[in-house]
């Protein structure tokens, strides 16, 4: 069922107003917030095909569940009016979820944009023209490497040349057909790929239909050489207050995509509390309360998080539009940054009493890429 334009406009408003509060309440460092996240991180399913080292199931075993849908249902329902975009991926590949597309359809019903991120082992031709037709805004195609070699070391189990072709023909559909959805490609950078960042960024950004290239920093910490912690004072968070919350498949509400991986506390659990009083829980406020203070280093989680905090100007412009266009432009301030055409501080600002955790540096195999 479509939404009258009526619906569209008094949802506009509403979440308008809710960012406002989210803006006023994180540039005031406010405990208690009378609103909720703009942004989620839903795990609808925790099940996944392949083995990254990088990724954080590989330290936390995973059953092979789904979430249910009456926590999809209440999640959707109790963030309606506030929720601006879901991210419906976690700890697992999203397309192994029976009921992906009925979640998509089911969020645009309630006025939530949809994204996910996929390693590309399901997405066939029936899959790709499935997905081209669902109401889904934006999609990130995993993709680790530039050769064989490199991108099956980190995605144990895929195929180089099976996603590859998957990826591109994906591509190359959504072009022909001109369709709206967002498609990035996306490398995360680590000690054995670095060196294939150029042809990365060369192949994907010739073929038709993907929209931008994006090379993010790895922030898991699992594969690098070393890790860092912060004993001094760092800049307040504001994931605390605009999200996205991480929804595990099983219902626990987690502050921030990297709290769980950390092994930090839910703030809550959807099966025992609505959404409004997680967002609100002593957790939350502790959290808040500390980074407010400029504290956060105290909270172990958040001193070894390698996720950068954005300048304040920056977050507050998160929280002045629509959170669809900040996840559009985000690659691209990262981009104008690594590139040094905007200041360094804005994502990386200086963190003193950092300190450095040594860990064995992984073997790399130094070689040429090669899409061939």
């Amino acid at each position: 069922m479509r939404r009258s334009a009526c619906e569209d406009g008094t949802n506009r408003l509403m979440r308008a107003w809710n960012r406002a509060k989210l803006l006023w309440f994180f540039l005031t460092g406010r405990e208690r917030v009378p609103a909720l996240p703009v942004e989620y991180i839903v795990e609808t399913t925790a099940k996944c095909n392949l083995y990254c080292p990088m990724c954080p199931r590989e330290m936390h075993k995973q059953p092979k569940e789904d979430m249910s849908d009456e926590i999809f249902e209440r999640l959707v329902s109790e963030s309606q009016g506030a929720a601006e975009h879901m991210m419906l991926i976690g700890l697992g590949e999203p397309f192994m979820d029976r009921k992906i597309f009925d979640r998509i359809e089911y969020c645009e019903r309630h006025g939530v944009a949809t994204l996910l991120s996929t390693n590309g082992t399901f997405l066939d031709e029936k899959t790709a023209a499935r997905l081209l037709d669902s109401p889904l805004k934006h999609i990130t195609l995993s993709f680790d490497g530039a050769s064989k070699e490199t991108f099956e070391r980190y995605r144990k189990g895929a195929r180089f040349e099976k996603v590859r072709d998957n990826f591109v023909r994906f591509a190359k559909m959504k072009h022909e057909r001109g369709a709206k959805i967002q498609i990035v490609a996306q490398m995360v950078r680590m000690p054995g790929n670095a060196h294939e960042v150029d042809a990365f960024r060369s192949f994907w950004g010739s073929v038709p239909g993907i929209d931008q290239v994006r090379v993010k920093e790895d922030e898991t910490n699992l594969v690098q050489p070393e890790t860092r912690k912060v004993a001094g004072k760092m800049r307040r968070c504001h994931y605390l207050w605009r999200g996205a919350m991480y929804v595990k498949h099983d219902g626990r509400v987690y502050p921030c995509c990297q709290s769980y991986g950390l092994d930090g506390p839910p703030a809550g659990d959807l099966r025992e509390k609505p959404l409004g009083e997680i967002f609100n829980s002593d957790e939350m406020q502790r959290l808040r309360r500390l980074h407010a203070k400029g504290r956060g280093a105290e909270v172990d989680m958040c001193a070894r998080c390698s996720t950068p905090i954005p300048h304040p100007a920056l977050a507050a412009v998160s929280l002045l539009v629509n959170g669809n266009w900040v996840r559009s432009a985000l690659p691209v301030v990262e981009r104008l940054i690594r590139t040094r055409k905007l200041p360094r501080r804005l994502l990386s600002p200086e963190r003193p009493g950092l300190v450095q955790i040594r860990q064995p540096e992984p073997r790399t195999t130094q070689r040429d890429a090669s899409f061939d």
